[in-house]
């Protein structure tokens, strides 16, 4: 198992460019499923995740062609022409979510899935009724056995569909089975995440893509270590509400269509964080924003309103130097506080890239273990840092 150590005390300088976004391209590669057509995507990121729907997309008889894709050209070539199997079986679906995805789409197109319920990440509870109740509106007929939910449909229909929560999985589901539903699906009170509209952009034309959350970690690397860097390719108007904090803290930025500067001229000053959904500030880069507010002046406090267990890289913080009260769903962070290098363990994506951002402004060394979830959402990254001037590498365990 791999480790990355981050040497501290690095000021970031430069340019990188940001990778696709696993979240906008998980859900594309799977909107192939709804077609017998070739997709061709580009720009896809090499991950860990981005392996797993390949290989549950293979499994289902989807043909793929990803030999430019492993030298590196990021583009692969997909074809559900010939599904022969409409299972998506635990051991995959446990790994990643987002697995979870393909039950609308092979609903909508062969009349039966049968996909195992989710697993994931370890930040609390994400239950699918949401997907489920909105396929049942469309007239699938929805049965739990063994672990596995099984839809049958002769044939979707369009419906008035509300969502309790503003699901981003339930919005994709839905959205691609209504897309061979007759008639017109409405979903009210659904997602609006850069994500979703790439994703309507994809199902009219089988393509697309976005950059949000990787752009926002490099947005704090630069800041944290009172850098100067241009992350091109990022897009500000998917990030307003983080950038908004990030300037109210003193962070100097810049951007046009060619990316984000980012600068910082002086002290980072504490602010309060309240994640929610878009266009709110982003539960994916809450972890990220708690490590600049433990360097920053003063008391603040972050409020995690998305979900009930993600608050675990406190902890590892706390062991770097950092003061993080937890109480429910608030973290209080008492600021000014320098950090040193220790071990420390990820729990989830955004915790490993969290602690990774500790590690570039810490005295010492961090080691940082378990980042196989950091290359299931981050592609290169300690190349990427590497090239601004950090002190970053992989080593084996």
């Amino acid at each position: 198992m791999d480790k990355i150590i981050v040497h501290g005390g690095k000021r970031l300088t430069g340019e990188v460019t940001v990778s696709g976004s696993k979240n906008a391209a998980l859900p594309i590669l799977i909107a192939s499923l709804l077609t017998a057509e070739p997709c061709r995507y580009q720009r896809v990121p090499n991950l860990a995740d981005i392996h797993t729907t390949l290989k549950l997309l293979g499994g289902l008889g989807v043909k793929i062609d990803k030999q430019g894709w492993a030298r590196g050209t990021s583009e692969l070539t997909v074809q559900a022409e010939m599904v022969g199997k409409l299972e998506a079986s635990y051991d995959l679906v446990k790994t990643m979510r987002a697995s979870f995805l393909v039950l609308g789409p092979l609903t909508a197109r062969f009349g039966q899935a049968r996909v195992s319920t989710p697993g994931g990440c370890a930040i609390g509870a994400r239950p699918v009724n949401l997907h489920l109740k909105g396929l049942e509106a469309m007239g699938a007929r929805i049965e739990h056995s063994h672990g596995y939910i099984e839809a049958t449909a002769v044939r979707l229909h369009g419906a008035k569909i509300y969502l309790d929560l503003p699901s981003v999985g339930a919005t994709e589901n839905l959205m691609m089975a209504a897309t061979l539903a007759d008639g017109t699906t409405v979903i009210e009170n659904a997602a609006k995440e850069p994500e979703i509209e790439d994703l309507a952009s994809a199902l009219n034309k089988m393509g697309g893509r976005v950059r949000r959350i990787e752009a926002g970690s490099f947005v704090i690397a630069s800041a944290i270590t009172g850098g100067d860097v241009l992350i091109k390719d990022a897009r500000a108007e998917h990030l307003d509400a983080f950038l908004i904090k990030l300037q109210e803290a003193g962070v100097v930025l810049s951007c046009d269509p060619g990316g984000i500067r980012v600068q910082r001229n002086g002290k980072i000053k504490s602010v309060d964080v309240t994640t929610l959904p878009y266009p709110g500030f982003a539960t994916d880069l809450q972890a990220q924003m708690m490590v600049l507010m433990s360097v920053a002046d003063g008391v603040s406090v972050i409020t995690e309103t998305i979900f009930e267990n993600r608050f675990m890289h406190a902890q590892e913080l706390d062991r770097m130097g950092a003061q993080i009260q937890l109480e429910g769903n608030r973290a209080v962070v008492r600021g000014a506080r320098e950090l040193s290098g220790a071990p420390v363990m990820a729990t989830d994506l955004r915790a490993s890239v969290s602690l990774i951002l500790a590690g570039l402004v810490a005295s010492g060394s961090t080691e940082v273990s378990r980042v196989y979830h950091l290359d299931r959402g981050y592609e290169h990254i300690e190349e990427k840092l590497s090239n601004l001037g950090a002190q970053i590498e992989r080593v084996k365990a």
